[in-house]
């Protein structure tokens, strides 16, 4: 008779080496599934209930709570979003406030990194720490701070404007007194006050990625860049950048992401969803689908058109980046 060791042998020769790896490669694809399924239920279950709330109307609790029948009206919250001439004011706010964070964010970011790769270890660690504070902080935590720096009354803003001479205060901005100015009534000092605080948010983060992208940098490249002659500048945009594009590529990315999604700073320092001159596309959501009267499924057709934006542009930019690596 065929001893157990024997057949097991056996069937071990029998197997094939293709066999046998296509049961490996199978392994990591089971290794992700705890972690599919948790995305699956924290992430596309909602998603997908938004995007079927947007094909409804949608305008009470009790139908959320299935107490009443969804109305089907199909396309017509999207043509109604698409027909307001306000979405465009808001989508044009969006953009430009997403095109102006992403480049001051990825410009500041990446002199902080430069400075960082400069310094000794012990200031390197000191002043990352310190800067890795303001990206640490809690959104809504620093956005209050922000709001209390530029109070109209006892503000330090407001503060420091009161303290120039009357004559200099007057000639510059054509007023002495600043307690009880309004510095968030004026929609453009408002955009430039939030740009300000995602901007502080948000730069450690690209300086601490940037930071870590030259460390991978040859220094013997920039050595015989600097030997032949070229400046900091040239060394840079000849050497350090090309060798960091997939980084710069993947920093663009998130950092458009977070801008086009900014929501905590607007509504703290807006004060909730009273000024409608300076709406963006994501408290534009929030206040069609939760300001009275409410209309979820108008809200969620704005959430969704948000977030075809996101994937369109994050889609263009990655395959851009990805026939650049092609091509070199």
């Amino acid at each position: 008779m065929t001893t157990l060791t024997e057949a097991t042998g056996e069937a071990a020769a029998r197997e094939t080496p293709a066999r046998r790896r296509r049961r490996v490669d199978r392994l990591p694809y089971l290794l992700l599934l705890p972690c599919l399924a948790i995305i699956g239920v924290l992430l596309l279950w909602p998603l997908g209930q938004v995007v079927m709330m947007s094909f409804y109307k949608l305008d009470s609790v009790r139908q959320l709570r299935g107490d009443r029948e969804w109305p089907w009206v199909g396309l017509a919250n999207y043509a109604q979003i698409l027909g307001d001439p306000f979405f465009r004011t808001v989508l044009r706010n969006t953009v430009l406030f997403a095109v102006a964070n992403v480049v001051l964010t990825m410009i500041l970011g990446t002199l902080v990194g430069l400075l960082l790769n400069r310094l000794g270890k012990k200031m390197a660690t000191f002043v990352a720490s310190c800067v890795m504070l303001a990206w640490a902080t809690p959104a809504l935590t620093g956005t209050i701070v922000w709001k209390w720096i530029f109070d109209d009354t006892s503000g330090l803003v407001t503060w420091l404007f009161n303290k120039l001479p009357d004559g200099l205060s007057t000639a510059l901005f054509g007023r002495s007194d600043w307690t009880g100015y309004g510095w968030f009534n004026d929609p453009l000092l408002f955009f430039g006050i939030l740009t300000l605080v995602v901007v502080w948010h948000s730069f450690p983060f690209i300086a601490v990625s940037v930071l870590a992208g030259l460390k991978s940098v040859p220094s013997e490249l920039q050595e015989a860049a600097r030997v032949d002659g070229a400046g900091p500048w040239r060394v840079f945009w000849s050497v350090t950048f090309p060798m960091l594009r997939p980084v710069f590529g993947i920093l663009v990315v998130l950092s458009t992401i977070w801008d086009f999604k900014v929501f905590t700073q607007q509504f703290v320092l807006a004060g909730g969803t009273q000024d409608r001159s300076t709406f963006m596309l994501s408290i534009y959501s929030y206040a069609e689908a939760f300001s009275p009267p409410p209309k979820y499924g108008l809200g969620s057709a704005i959430a969704v058109i948000l977030t075809l934006i996101l994937l369109v542009v994050t889609g263009v930019y990655v395959r851009m980046v990805l026939r650049q690596e092609d091509e070199s």
